[in-house]
Formats: C-alpha cells, structure tokens, sequence
C-alpha cells in the first residue's frame, strides 16, 4: 500500500496485510462536523501522533515514547529494575514541537526529539525491517536497543478505525519479538541479548477524538517454548475494527473486543481483562508505575502506565490454550485532550 489517503480524500479502512507507505495526512478532506472544508491549519492542529517503544525482561523493564500534538511535543523515558526496584524517569516538552521531528513513514524514518544534551531517536527500517531505539541523556543513561520483524518473520498489526465525526486513526502494533543491544544507566549495565529482552512497538497517527480515553495492555516473552506478544485495547481503535490480538511466534491472532476492570484510585491493585469471545482471560498485578498529569487548557493529559506481571489463559481458536503464568508486561489507563 503505497498511501492511507486515497485519490477521493478518504483514508482507506480495515486491517491490513501490508503496512502504507505513508500516512499522508495533508491530502485528507478534514471537514467540520456540520461540513464545512477545513484548511492547512486545522489540520496541522489536529493532527496528532505518537511513538513508543518497549523494554521487557525480568531483569530491565523500560519505556520511551515520542508525541507530537501539534501545539507542543512531549517525550517520556524510564528504566525499572526488577530484582532491585529502582527506577529512573526522565520527561520532556517542547513548545510548538521545536527540537523535535516526526516522520509520516511507519516503515522509514525517524522520530526524534533534542533538548540540550538529551537526545531520543526512534528509527524505522525497512530493509532490513527493523525498529531501533537511541536514548542519550545527560546524566548518562545511554539505550541502544533494536528488533527485526524478518529473521523470523513476523505479522504485525496493522489498521486504520473511524473516529468521532470526522477522523480517523491508524495504528501499526508489534509484540514478542526478541531485542538486542545494550543499556547504560545508574541501575547497571546489561546486554538485552543477554537477558533475554523482548520489546513491543507503537507507531500510531491521525485526527483522533478530541477528548479521549485508553486501556491498553501488552505482553512480550516467552511462554512454554512460544515467543508469545499480546496487544489489547479499549477507547481508540473499535469503530468497525479492532487493534486486539495477540502472537504466536509471530503468527497475528484476531481478537474480539476486550474489558478492562481495575481500580482507577488504586492502579496498582489487580486488574482483569477479558474478550468477548472468550480467547484472552487474564489477570495483571502491577509492580511499578509511571504516570504524568498535563493540563494546559487546550491540552491535558492523565497518564498512567504500570509493568507488572500477567497471569491466565489465550485460547486461540482451534488451538490448544497457552497458560500465562507471571509473564512481565504493561497495562495503561490514559484521558487526553488534544
């Protein structure tokens, strides 16, 4: 698929078998909900997209995301270790997105973000098909991390979903697949090769609701022989279609919708998830938390991101149940106004 906006000024829907090209945003016919055509500057300002890439292992657990919301870019990073409990966080923000560039080409460019001696780069290949993270801070803390999805091969998600009156937004989703690279920080050195790393990966864009909600929830490991990834979701991506799924050694599995229940003042308290037709049942335990709160009128943000441990069973259609037990992944509970 060469473009997501077709020659009529409409994105193209579904789940795809093929990643675009590119998200070429500017050729959408951005009307108001009444009609009207909207211009260059309304889309600029409601056009929004973001990045993260995902560390698992029971050693390093860590996160770094990148989001252009037009009116300024924010960035998160962290590092958790496990064995100890530590934890290092860093956050960024730049006005009006200056310091930062973002890339329309899922499969092809970078998104980066440069604020004094902190650099956070995300690199997309697509030959060889890779995802590549590069965090430089200034106390430090150095991450090279990176995965492919050809050698093995691997089925990512990948689909464009209605919004609201008058949008649209895609997403293109990865779990369990291995990670290697090294990681530099005040909580110690490690190989992710080493420790058997996994990571999972977001690249996701469009004119989504201008208030919204998520759950998410992620798994990445290895489970009774399987390299085993898990994406979930509620509140962004259920007009028509779905991004729920999870892998078997790279094998995309189709989920129905899904059911978050937990306790919104105690996140940290034991969370249940559950789809309609019965293929996913789990349960997730946090062990550690990031959160941020924004509020700048026109922009806010109520984030909250845990790693923990899933328990429970995938049972994929005609296939034998796969019984999860204390496999490290994420959960989210995210509000935003764009």
């Amino acid at each position: 698929m060469q473009q997501l906006i077709q020659a009529n000024g409409q994105p193209l829907y579904g789940v795809f078998e093929q990643t675009p090209q590119r998200i070429n945003f500017r050729d959408f016919d951005f009307r108001s909900p009444m009609g009207r055509k909207l211009g260059a500057l309304s889309k600029w300002r409601n056009f929004h997209q973001f990045q993260y890439f995902g560390l698992i292992s029971p050693t390093l657990i860590g996160g770094c995301a990148l989001a252009e919301l037009s009116l300024v870019a924010v960035a998160f990073v962290y590092l958790y270790h496990p064995p100890s409990g530590r934890m290092l966080e860093r956050r960024f923000k730049c006005p009006l997105g200056l310091g930062a560039r973002f890339s329309q080409t899922p499969d092809e460019g970078v998104c980066e973000l440069r604020q004094g001696r902190n650099r956070l780069r995300l690199e997309n290949t697509a030959t060889p098909l890779e995802k590549r993270l590069l965090v430089q801070l200034d106390d430090g803390t150095c991450i090279d991390a990176r995965f492919s999805e050809a050698q093995p091969a691997f089925q990512p998600m990948s689909l464009c979903t209605p919004s609201a009156v008058n949008g649209w937004v895609y997403a293109r989703k990865v779990a369990g697949v291995r990670c290697s690279g090294q990681v530099q920080s005040a909580l110690g050195d490690f190989d992710l090769r080493a420790i058997d790393a996994f990571a999972h990966h977001d690249w996701s864009a469009g004119y989504m609701r201008r208030e919204t909600f998520w759950n998410w929830a992620c798994l990445s490991g290895e489970v009774q022989g399987q390299r085993v990834g898990l994406n979930l979701s509620c509140g962004v991506n259920e007009t028509s279609f779905t991004e729920n799924c999870f892998w078997l050694d790279g094998e995309l599995l189709k989920v129905d919708s899904v059911r978050f229940e937990f306790d919104r003042d105690h996140p940290l308290r034991p969370w249940t998830i559950r789809s309609y037709d019965g293929q996913v049942s789990l349960r997730f335990e946090g062990q550690g938390l990031h959160q941020e709160r924004l509020d700048l009128g026109l922009l806010a943000s109520n984030f909250k991101q845990l790693f923990g441990r899933f328990s429970g069973t995938l049972r994929p259609h005609g296939g034998t149940p796969l019984h999860i037990e204390n496999s490290w992944g994420f959960v989210e509970d995210q509000y935003a106004k764009w």
